[in-house]
Protein backbone atom coordinates (compact mmCIF):
# COMPACT_ATOMS: atom_id res chain seq x y z
CA UNK A 1 0.00 0.00 0.00
CA UNK A 2 0.94 3.15 -1.36
CA UNK A 3 1.99 6.47 1.19
CA UNK A 4 -0.46 8.47 -0.08
CA UNK A 5 -3.49 5.68 0.08
CA UNK A 6 -2.57 4.75 3.54
CA UNK A 7 -3.05 8.24 4.56
CA UNK A 8 -5.83 8.88 2.49
CA UNK A 9 -7.07 5.46 4.50
CA UNK A 10 -6.45 7.41 7.87
CA UNK A 11 -7.04 10.85 7.12
CA UNK A 12 -10.79 9.76 6.36
CA UNK A 13 -11.51 7.35 9.75
CA UNK A 14 -14.12 8.42 11.47
CA UNK A 15 -12.95 9.22 14.43
CA UNK A 16 -10.36 11.58 13.07
CA UNK A 17 -12.90 13.95 10.72
CA UNK A 18 -15.12 13.80 14.16
CA UNK A 19 -12.07 14.81 15.89
CA UNK A 20 -12.08 18.03 13.43
CA UNK A 21 -15.17 18.69 13.66
CA UNK A 22 -15.49 18.86 17.33
CA UNK A 23 -12.23 20.94 17.24
CA UNK A 24 -13.94 23.48 14.99
CA UNK A 25 -17.40 23.31 16.90
CA UNK A 26 -15.53 23.79 20.07
CA UNK A 27 -13.07 27.11 18.81
CA UNK A 28 -17.16 28.40 17.75
CA UNK A 29 -18.80 27.47 21.21
CA UNK A 30 -16.10 29.19 22.83
CA UNK A 31 -16.44 32.69 21.07
CA UNK A 32 -20.25 32.17 22.07
CA UNK A 33 -19.60 31.59 25.88
CA UNK A 34 -17.03 34.29 25.80
CA UNK A 35 -19.28 36.65 24.45
CA UNK A 36 -22.04 35.61 26.74
CA UNK A 37 -19.96 36.11 29.39
CA UNK A 38 -18.62 39.45 28.43
CA UNK A 39 -21.48 41.34 27.07
CA UNK A 40 -24.48 39.56 29.24
CA UNK A 41 -22.98 38.08 32.41
CA UNK A 42 -19.98 40.44 33.35
CA UNK A 43 -22.06 43.56 33.51
CA UNK A 44 -24.78 42.30 35.82
CA UNK A 45 -21.99 41.02 37.84
CA UNK A 46 -20.56 44.79 37.90
CA UNK A 47 -24.41 45.94 38.08
CA UNK A 48 -24.48 43.91 41.41
CA UNK A 49 -21.18 45.06 42.59
CA UNK A 50 -22.52 48.84 42.22
CA UNK A 51 -21.52 49.60 38.87
CA UNK A 52 -17.87 48.24 38.43
CA UNK A 53 -16.43 46.56 34.91
CA UNK A 54 -14.76 43.59 36.41
CA UNK A 55 -12.59 43.27 33.06
CA UNK A 56 -11.10 46.54 34.45
CA UNK A 57 -10.11 45.59 37.99
CA UNK A 58 -6.27 45.14 38.69
CA UNK A 59 -3.86 45.31 41.45
CA UNK A 60 -1.30 47.74 40.14
CA UNK A 61 2.22 47.01 40.69
CA UNK A 62 4.45 49.73 39.15
CA UNK A 63 2.90 52.78 37.77
CA UNK A 64 2.85 53.02 34.14
CA UNK A 65 4.82 56.53 32.97
CA UNK A 66 4.60 58.03 29.59
CA UNK A 67 7.16 59.18 27.20
CA UNK A 68 8.25 62.86 28.10
CA UNK A 69 9.63 64.99 24.41
CA UNK A 70 11.56 68.23 24.63
CA UNK A 71 10.39 71.14 22.35
CA UNK A 72 12.01 69.87 19.78
CA UNK A 73 10.48 66.32 19.75
CA UNK A 74 12.85 64.42 20.58
CA UNK A 75 11.99 61.72 23.31
CA UNK A 76 14.35 62.38 26.90
CA UNK A 77 12.61 59.63 28.62
CA UNK A 78 10.79 56.63 27.59
CA UNK A 79 7.63 55.63 27.91
CA UNK A 80 7.37 52.58 31.04
CA UNK A 81 4.67 49.83 30.73
CA UNK A 82 2.25 49.61 33.34
CA UNK A 83 2.89 46.46 35.41
CA UNK A 84 0.04 45.35 36.87
CA UNK A 85 -2.11 41.79 37.99
CA UNK A 86 -5.18 41.67 36.17
CA UNK A 87 -7.51 39.46 38.32
CA UNK A 88 -10.65 40.89 36.99
CA UNK A 89 -9.47 39.23 33.63
CA UNK A 90 -8.62 35.91 34.85
CA UNK A 91 -12.17 36.23 36.83
CA UNK A 92 -14.00 36.64 33.06
CA UNK A 93 -11.36 33.39 31.80
CA UNK A 94 -12.91 31.29 34.99
CA UNK A 95 -16.07 32.01 34.54
CA UNK A 96 -16.03 31.09 30.79
CA UNK A 97 -13.89 27.90 31.94
CA UNK A 98 -16.85 26.82 34.12
CA UNK A 99 -19.50 27.48 31.75
CA UNK A 100 -18.08 25.49 28.84
CA UNK A 101 -17.19 22.82 31.33
CA UNK A 102 -20.96 22.58 32.51
CA UNK A 103 -22.40 22.38 28.93
CA UNK A 104 -19.99 19.44 28.26
CA UNK A 105 -20.97 18.00 31.21
CA UNK A 106 -24.56 18.36 30.21
CA UNK A 107 -23.35 17.38 26.76
CA UNK A 108 -21.95 14.39 27.50
CA UNK A 109 -24.42 13.16 30.59
CA UNK A 110 -27.24 13.43 27.27
CA UNK A 111 -25.25 11.43 24.96
CA UNK A 112 -24.75 8.21 27.62
CA UNK A 113 -28.59 8.50 28.35
CA UNK A 114 -28.91 7.91 24.85
CA UNK A 115 -26.73 5.73 24.89
CA UNK A 116 -27.79 3.90 27.88
CA UNK A 117 -31.08 3.35 26.51
CA UNK A 118 -29.79 1.86 23.11
CA UNK A 119 -27.98 -0.57 25.39
CA UNK A 120 -31.59 -1.28 27.20
CA UNK A 121 -33.16 -2.03 24.39
CA UNK A 122 -34.08 -5.93 23.66
CA UNK A 123 -32.44 -7.23 20.64
CA UNK A 124 -35.05 -8.66 18.29
CA UNK A 125 -35.53 -12.32 18.12
CA UNK A 126 -33.42 -13.83 15.04
CA UNK A 127 -36.01 -15.36 12.30
CA UNK A 128 -34.84 -19.57 12.10
CA UNK A 129 -32.78 -20.50 9.71
CA UNK A 130 -34.06 -22.76 6.83
CA UNK A 131 -32.15 -25.57 8.55
CA UNK A 132 -33.75 -24.86 11.73
CA UNK A 133 -36.86 -24.84 9.98
CA UNK A 134 -36.57 -28.38 8.12
CA UNK A 135 -35.18 -29.93 11.75
CA UNK A 136 -38.00 -28.33 13.34
CA UNK A 137 -40.83 -30.17 10.65
CA UNK A 138 -38.77 -33.70 11.40
CA UNK A 139 -39.18 -33.22 14.70
CA UNK A 140 -42.68 -32.24 15.00
CA UNK A 141 -43.30 -35.27 12.28
CA UNK A 142 -41.67 -37.48 14.54
CA UNK A 143 -44.08 -36.58 17.80
CA UNK A 144 -46.75 -38.04 16.06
Amino acid sequence: MGMMTEFKAFALKGNLVDTAIAFVMGAAFGKVVSAFVEKMFSPLVGLLMGGVDLTKKKIVIKEGVAEIKDPTGSVITPAVQEVAIQWGNFITAAIDFIVVAFVMFMLIKAINRMKKKEEEAPAAIPEPTTTEILLTEIRDALKK
